[in-house]
């Protein structure tokens, strides 16, 4: 094992203010199991998961409560044990409406039985332990939450030779995986090598900002000794150096094509949280019912690295936190680059729910959006070398055949285009707003071919 810098540069990027002073030094809190969880069926990328619980039928934690709606979709598992009090449409951070259970607990947070512990999954192949990821029902944990189990089984002719642990937390704010590294750095490693061992992955490269040396030291301890291709990569702290596409490149100098994926250049990426999570799952049976979520900004009375159940109430979190001591402009699900700003606290913690922001008033003013004056400022932070003012122009006029021609769905949403825009330019919501009308008419052309055919 060596620790080096990461070799390659990423494209554009900004350095907002990161406030990490907050909450970095507080270590993980477990909080007591709320009185009432709402578990969302849509968690994760792909179909909402199926409810396989009504109103009155009694759970304990552990208990899946939801079953895969389709091939990208996971489980979801009560996260305390009670009575189911409703199932229902309920909003999710985004503000869309998805199915979930309201579970009243019991107050004895009975569990299921653990499932099989596997301390010897160095002798289990591959697919009995993705099938184990599939029953825990995981997810990707930082932020995107594509199924776990999905990632694992790529097409056979994408052989993946690197696996690379993001543990960056690039978003302002948020520490909740540096705390984890610096706290359970040896079971996150355990989760890594199962990770490699299911891929069959010749090198593994983990990947943490050079502003976590706590962490980097924990993990570096963790990996002392690992065998083969094993490298901790030191990244220079840049926003958005933890997305996918970007540390990729990063790290071994790859260009995920335009409409690819990580398989496309033989690299899979998961965050150091899912790798716990894995680790719970194989080697302790426990499915993913609980998660580390930073609460967190100015207005907190007491910000910390929470250890909440899924599904507990933004209301109850802050609570726990000693509530607001002073006025919140702004609720924000996730961290202030790319998060969702919440016009109510009754949304729930999730699989991705990574922090909760709190911002005071000089933080989140009200800005009039202006016209474009071209000055290039999205270009060069875009990491994407994309042309944000151009798109954001021909999507104000609806024009998404030139928008998709200018590859608008490349765009990762990172905010640095409308972080550096003088003009205060809504165009993450514009390049948002933009791929979902693209992606819409794309399916509609698939099944006009379909009838046709």
């Amino acid at each position: 094992m060596k620790t080096i810098t990461a070799p390659y540069r990423i494209e554009g990027g900004v350095h907002p203010a990161y406030r990490k002073e907050l909450a970095r030094e507080r270590a993980i809190l477990a909080m007591p199991p709320p009185g009432l969880v709402r578990i969302s069926m849509a968690q994760h990328l792909g179909a909402p998961a199926k409810p396989l619980v009504k109103k009155g039928d009694t759970v304990l934690r552990g208990q899946r409560i939801g079953e895969p709606g389709g091939f990208v979709s996971a489980a979801a598992h009560a996260s305390v044990s009670g009575t189911v009090q409703a199932v229902g449409p309920a909003p999710t951070a985004s503000g869309a409406l998805a199915m979930a259970v309201d579970i009243e607990s019991d107050g004895n947070d009975t569990s299921l039985e653990p499932g099989p512990r596997h301390d010897n999954w160095a002798e289990l192949d591959a697919k009995t332990l993705i099938g184990l990821v599939a029953d825990a029902g995981i997810v990707g944990m930082g932020g995107a939450g594509f199924p776990t189990h999905v990632k694992l089984s790529p097409p056979p002719d994408k052989t993946i030779d690197t696996l690379i642990v993001n543990g960056a937390e690039c978003e302002p704010f948020l520490t909740a995986d540096d705390r984890l590294m610096r706290e359970q750095a040896d079971g996150i490693w355990t989760g890594i090598s199962i990770l490699r061992h299911i891929l069959g992955a010749r090198s593994v490269r983990v990947a943490i900002e050079d502003n976590k040396p706590e962490a980097l030291k924990a993990m570096e301890r963790a990996m002392a000794g690992a065998e083969g291709d094993v490298t901790l990569i030191v990244l220079p702290a840049s926003y958005p150096q933890g997305a996918e596409k970007q540390q990729i490149y990063g790290i071994t100098g790859r260009e995920t094509p335009s409409g690819g994926l990580p398989m496309d250049v033989g690299c899979l990426v998961e965050n150091v949280g899912t790798c716990l999570a894995v680790r719970d799952a194989i080697v302790n049976g426990r499915p993913l019912t609980e998660r580390v979520t930073t609460v967190t900004g100015d207005p907190v009375a007491e910000p910390g690295n929470i250890l909440n159940r899924i599904g507990t109430l933004y209301s109850d979190l802050i609570a726990f936190c000693g509530g607001l001591r002073s006025p919140a402009t702004k609720i924000v699900s996730g961290g202030p680059m790319m998060g969702f700003a919440q016009g109510s606290l009754e949304s729930a913690t999730a699989k991705t729910t990574s922090g909760l922001l709190a911002l005071a008033p000089d933080q989140a003013p009200v800005y009039e959006s202006l016209p474009c004056i071209a000055c290039g400022r999205c270009v060069r932070a875009c990491p994407m070398t994309l042309l944000p003012c151009e798109l954001s122009q021909a999507l104000e006029a609806e024009d998404y055949e030139l928008a998709d021609a200018f590859h608008v769905m490349d765009c990762i949403e990172c905010g640095c285009c409308a972080f550096v825009c003088p003009a205060r330019r809504p165009l993450v919501q514009h390049m948002r707003g933009g791929k979902a009308r693209i992606a819409l008419k794309r399916r509609e052309a698939m099944q006009n071919n379909k009838e046709k055919g």
